[in-house]
């Protein structure tokens, strides 16, 4: 006989678990304010996520990984995380909690077994920060400002200090932009402050000063006169694309570094978790974080060249219309992209297929790619039509992915869904590359000729893609736990 409980009892229930994920989100704020130390929930970025948003991702995982961790649980290992002094770091809550469910044959309580786990990151020697500047305040700009600032914590890991447009800048103009940080129409309200010093050029967001500069030739700029030193500069206008003119960038003073979003030519092309040790931290001046759909499909096609081996395929992007293409129809140098966007289907190259060849060597010459613009603002879709080495079935394949999503180096990459209702407004917000449609996942009878679904939110996860190369590029080190 199923036990039976009363209404109050799953009411008294459900109010601890809210008591629980409400305290859990202040010590979030807290650690990451104080000490600079990220907590994530099996790879979900918490930070100034409400409890009810806490208590799903930790419903959502638990069903994932098949565990019983209590949330309950996940805030007495914040805790005992809170008492240590960490130095700026990014913890896993759900990955450590749960590495403690599962140890047998140890006596230590949970106390000890986080500090024993922990030992390493006390110890820990983190880089100096690194000033950033943004060059171009488009769709990828504004999230990008976002980001750094939402995670200046302690002010010791990137620091946003001013941004360039090309534009004049004026007392309208700086509220325009402010408006457009403040408010998006895709991605909500920035949950922070925007004011504008006019005397400054400057917008103050979240108290901090960040210059708006005017220039339409990079290397005119002096960002030292700002107190600008060794920045990294994050060029997101998508106007200079070969080294010869990304080098412009390093001739300005104050600037060591440039990071390109956008495919390059004549510089390495980087997806993070894939190929990142092909720059050096602090050391590497220009590099590229390729395109979204090169970061949305390179860490699957990844997991399954390693485990199945690919030996051809196909890629087709089903992907939201971007700022390229003509809202009416226009004249325009690319075909097809004249006719309106919001109204059309609209059928595009991508060089997806041959990007991936320079992060993923093995691929060259396997892959062909093309897309199809579609009339949705943002998430898109990549099709992997791939013929393996190793026949397999459908489960195989859920089951490798689901392992990479959950622990190896990909886990911040590829997000595993197995909700047979999912669309693409569900897909919006998610900081991983990738995510794994499992249930459309299609085997053919050789079970040699598989298609898999990888859904993408082409601005908010390639964003957090472009932060994790970011820090890398910079050598803004810090302790994980994943």
């Amino acid at each position: 006989m199923v036990p039976f409980t009363t209404f109050e009892q799953e009411i008294k229930s459900y109010q601890q678990q809210q008591n629980a994920a409400a305290r859990l989100a202040e010590i979030v704020s807290d650690l990451w304010i104080n000490q600079g130390v990220e907590l994530v929930l099996f790879r979900n970025k918490i930070l100034h996520q409400r409890p009810s948003s806490l208590l799903h991702l930790h419903s959502h995982n638990a069903i994932l990984t098949g565990t019983k961790v209590r949330i309950s649980d996940v805030l007495e290992v914040a805790g005992i995380i809170q008492e240590m002094e960490l130095p700026p770091a990014t913890i896993d809550l759900g990955t450590l909690t749960m590495d403690f469910r599962k140890q047998q044959d140890s006596e230590d309580s949970i106390y000890l077994f986080v500090r024993k786990r922990l030992a390493s990151a006390i110890r820990h020697q983190p880089f100096p920060a690194k000033d950033v500047v943004l060059y171009g305040f488009g769709r990828i700009g504004r999230l990008l400002a976002r980001e750094l600032i939402n995670t200046t914590g302690d002010g010791k890991q990137l620091r946003l200090r001013a941004i360039v447009v090309r534009e004049k800048i004026d007392t309208i103009s700086l509220r325009k932009r402010a408006n457009l940080l403040k408010r998006d129409s895709i991605h909500g309200d920035f949950e922070g402050t925007v004011d504008i010093d006019n005397e400054k050029n400057a917008l103050v967001i979240n108290g901090i000063t960040v210059y708006v500069l005017s220039s339409t030739a990079p290397e005119d700029i002096d960002y030292i006169a700002y107190g600008i030193q060794n920045a990294l500069v994050i060029d997101n206008t998508g106007a200079f694309r070969e080294q010869r003119e990304l080098e412009r960038h390093l001739k300005a003073k104050g600037v060591d570094q440039v990071l390109l979003t956008a495919p390059g030519k004549g510089i390495p092309n980087i997806v993070y978790g894939i190929n990142e040790s092909d720059v050096s931290p602090g050391e590497t001046s220009i590099c590229s974080a390729a395109s979204c759909t090169t970061n949305a499909i390179s860490p699957v096609l990844a997991v399954i060249d390693k485990e199945l081996g690919i030996t051809t395929g196909h890629v087709e992007t089903i992907h939201a219309y971007t700022n390229d293409q003509n809202l009416v129809d226009n004249i325009h140098k690319k075909y097809r992209r004249g006719r309106a966007a919001a109204l059309n289907m609209v059928i595009t190259e991508t060089g997806a297929g041959i990007a991936v060849s320079k992060v993923l060597p093995s691929l060259a010459g396997k892959l062909t790619s093309n897309a199809v613009r579609v009339p949705i603002p943002n998430g898109s879709l990549a099709i992997l039509q791939l013929e393996v080495q190793q026949a397999c079935t459908a489960e195989r394949i859920h089951n490798i992915l689901l392992n990479a999503a959950l622990g190896g180096p990909l886990v911040e990459q590829i997000k595993y869904e197995n909700n047979p209702e999912l669309v693409s407004v569900d897909i919006v917000g998610t900081t991983a590359a990738a995510v794994v449609d499992a249930p459309a996942t299609i085997v053919s009878s050789t079970g040699k000729n598989i298609v898999i679904y990888v859904w993408y939110d082409n601005e908010y996860g390639y964003v957090n893609q472009v932060m994790r190369l970011a820090r890398h590029l910079a050598g803004v080190k810090q302790y994980r736990y994943y």
